[in-house]
């Protein structure tokens, strides 16, 4: 028989060298550059469609309007007629320029987005000036629309309303 030789376990000191502690994203800016965030009074609103959600900031002065730090119209750029749809409110009301917007939206996709910013604005309108109610409310822009995705459910083979196959023999 052969007999076993005896490796030699080499045991290795690791030394991890300290590295500088950056700040979580640093390097990304929080808005474009060429953006001002106004410092003074807001009012706050959420608006929903299907699984999105839009929180918004409606300032009460002037600027301009960002959605998850970017300006509005590269954010909803791929949206047939973004821009005439989040002015609405705003057209409706009579207040265009007159306010500065931040938004906060995720969920669902892109157009579903679009649709919960424009309740979220709408929201916030009514509590700056109730008058405007009237005018939003005819136009539709006050309703949540909750049609979303039916869940599964167990047993289904996979898809919310399918049966499993039944063997007929």
């Amino acid at each position: 028989m052969a007999n076993k030789l005896k490796k030699k376990t080499v045991v290795q000191k690791v030394v991890k060298k300290a590295k500088p502690v950056a700040q979580a994203h640093a390097d990304r800016p929080r808005v474009p550059a060429n953006v001002t965030i106004p410092k003074g009074e807001y009012v706050t609103a959420v608006g929903r469609r299907k699984t999105a959600t839009a929180r918004v900031r409606v300032y009460k002065e002037a600027g301009d309007f960002i959605v998850n730090n970017k300006v509005v119209g590269e954010y909803f750029a791929n949206v047939i007629n973004a821009p005439m749809q989040y002015t609405q409110p705003f057209v409706l009301t009579d207040s265009q320029g007159k306010y500065a917007v931040i938004v906060k939206v995720d969920g669902s996709g892109i157009n579903a987005q679009l649709d919960a910013t424009i309740h979220a604005i709408s929201r916030a309108l009514i509590k700056i000036n109730p008058e405007y109610r009237l005018a939003l409310k005819k136009a539709g822009l006050l309703s949540r629309d909750d049609r979303m995705k039916e869940t599964r459910k167990i047993g289904t083979g996979g898809k919310a309303r399918r049966a499993k196959q039944s063997p007929k023999r």
